[in-house]
């Protein structure tokens, strides 16, 4: 391995492995395993296989990266009051988790999703927070299940689900 490539498979901080003998490059410092430091004999040079090797390092590293990412939170604010929900419409992406903080001003509503199975009830003066994670794509309507009025069967909403492309 030339020291260009050295250098690159120590940057990515990248075990290799040629012909055989592998290598741990760490802070630029090539040290050979122990089967080679046993017997004595030096491992061949490896100057096109460094090449592949960080680029394979390179290339496994960011597959493992877009793996471990998490979910996207979306987070909203959705305040119940005089008959209306604000605002009335909530767009998210598929698998997003949506995080809702939703507070009333007046009386006690609720947020109700069906299609998530999501009843949730909120008094004056006590928000509350939920979430949950937006997995099927689609046009999901919300509102107020309490019969407290008769103006809580006009609160209507939609939660609006796009596919991620």
């Amino acid at each position: 391995m030339n020291r260009t490539n050295l250098r690159r498979t120590a940057v990515l901080g990248a075990c290799a492995i040629v012909a055989g003998a592998s290598y741990v490059v760490s802070a630029g410092v090539r040290r050979a395993d122990s089967s080679y430091a046993a017997s004595g004999v030096r491992p061949p040079p490896k100057a096109a296989a460094g090449l592949a090797e960080a680029r394979f390092a390179r290339e496994a590293g960011s597959r493992i990266v877009a793996q471990n990412q998490a979910p996207t939170v979306r987070p909203w604010q959705v305040i119940a009051s005089r008959y209306k929900f604000a605002p009335a419409r909530i767009e998210v992406l598929q698998d997003d988790v949506v995080k809702i903080e939703l507070r009333t001003e007046d009386i006690a509503h609720s947020l109700t999703i069906d299609t998530y199975r999501i009843a949730k009830r909120v008094n004056p003066g006590h928000p509350i927070t939920f979430e949950f994670r937006a997995d099927q794509p689609g046009t999901f309507p919300f509102y107020c299940n309490l019969q407290i009025d008769d103006g809580c069967r006009q609160m209507h909403g939609e939660l609006v689900v796009k596919p991620r492309r």
